[in-house]
């Protein structure tokens, strides 16, 4: 039996979770037998999960709580706490693990911190012996930590109008580079961030400014070397790349679909292809899946297709044995839809399965 985690929305967040969620398919029998079992773990609105590269450790996102927790295998279906909530940002909404498992990195949409935890042999969250979320806006400021007002202006790359409210941060998702740097998505202020972890704090490498207005949200580390990042605003997908002195900079944009509408759609997830020709994301809104193939030497992408998710808002998908686990915040499912064997493309939802408010899937061990 092949089993998944699943995170997902409680009622303090208007969800119907109530921790996270085991999934299962039946050995030999396919995906079109995946089905709920029940509730791993108790936990408040477990919005994104990771694992441990080499534990079986999983740790989850409480995003309404602004905490983050570490959990263990416990039997086949089930989870224990490693270890009480840690503290990390207003709705901390993604987790990032180093390839050695040594730290943890915390995104929180709510007020824009990006927090690195270290993590010890048995994989509980090690606590910051300084405040690494001041230490972060130390590293942006320089200093004290700024009133609010000085931080939006010191931080937006885009001159306001005159009388417009200053925009907010809102930190997305992080993606370990292959040179051990960090790099983040700051949706409020269309930035991809490069981040040198050094001694316990997060030292600010430089800055990727995309185009005002298009909200990076998302991304992918391509085998070529390539980040692709998913933006919910514009409805594109960034190709950035790094020249020899190990600058990322911006090199192609790519329309996530032709018939995708801004304002009406809002692209989620991003996922690549095990062989990494093809890259899917999600528009919520016309809850369609979108499909991208990858050309030249991954710098450069092109719409591929487009299919029906099978669920309202679909919020996240994993590409599994050819098909992808699409799940829908909404309308409380989960669904399968078949990837053609040829293309990669997106095709018929083959099966649906209900489940409380998932906003994840993530591979168990």
């Amino acid at each position: 039996m092949t089993r998944f985690w699943t995170g997902g929305y409680g009622p303090d967040m208007d969800g119907d979770g109530d921790g996270i969620g085991i999934l299962s398919v039946d050995e030999g029998r396919g995906p079109s037998t995946l089905r709920h079992r029940g509730t791993a773990a108790p936990a408040a609105s477990p919005s994104w999960l990771v694992a441990h590269p080499t534990l079986d450790v999983v740790y989850a996102a409480l995003e309404g709580a602004g905490q983050v927790q570490a959990f263990a295998r416990d039997g086949e279906t089930t989870l224990r706490p490693l270890a009480p909530p840690v503290a990390a940002g207003e709705g901390v909404c993604h987790l990032a693990v180093s390839p050695g498992g040594r730290m943890l990195i915390a995104s929180c949409y709510g007020d824009g911190r990006v927090i690195s935890f270290g993590l010890a042999d048995d994989g509980r969250l090690v606590e910051p012996v300084t405040d690494k979320a001041a230490a972060l806006r130390a590293a942006l400021f320089g200093g004290d930590e700024p009133t609010a007002e000085r931080r939006h202006a010191a931080s937006d790359p885009h001159p306001l109008p005159a009388g417009e409210d200053p925009r907010r941060s809102h930190a997305h998702a992080a993606v370990f580079l292959p040179d051990g740097r960090i790099a983040t998505t700051d949706l409020g202020f269309d930035l991809v961030r490069i981040w040198r972890a050094t001694s316990g704090a997060l030292d600010l490498d430089h800055e990727v400014v995309l185009p005002r207005g298009t909200g990076p949200r998302h991304m992918v580390m391509h085998p070529s070397g390539h980040l692709h990042v998913v933006t919910e605003y514009s409805c594109e997908v960034f190709t950035l790349a790094s020249d020899r002195a190990g600058t990322w900079g911006l090199v192609s944009a790519t329309t996530a679909s032709p018939i995708a509408q801004p304002g009406f759609d809002f692209p989620a997830e991003l996922a690549a292809s095990r062989d990494g020709h093809t890259l899917y994301t999600a528009l919520r809104g016309s809850n369609t899946l979108a499909a991208l193939r990858v050309r030249g030497g991954g710098e450069s992408l092109e719409p591929l297709a487009l299919a029906e998710s099978g669920v309202d808002w679909p919020r996240h998908h994993l590409v599994y044995d050819g098909t992808l686990l699409v799940s829908g915040q909404r309308s409380n499912t989960i669904s399968v839809v078949d990837l053609d064997e040829r293309t990669g493309a997106p095709r018929d939802v083959r099966h649906v399965t209900a489940a409380p408010t998932p906003s994840h899937v993530l591979s168990a061990r």
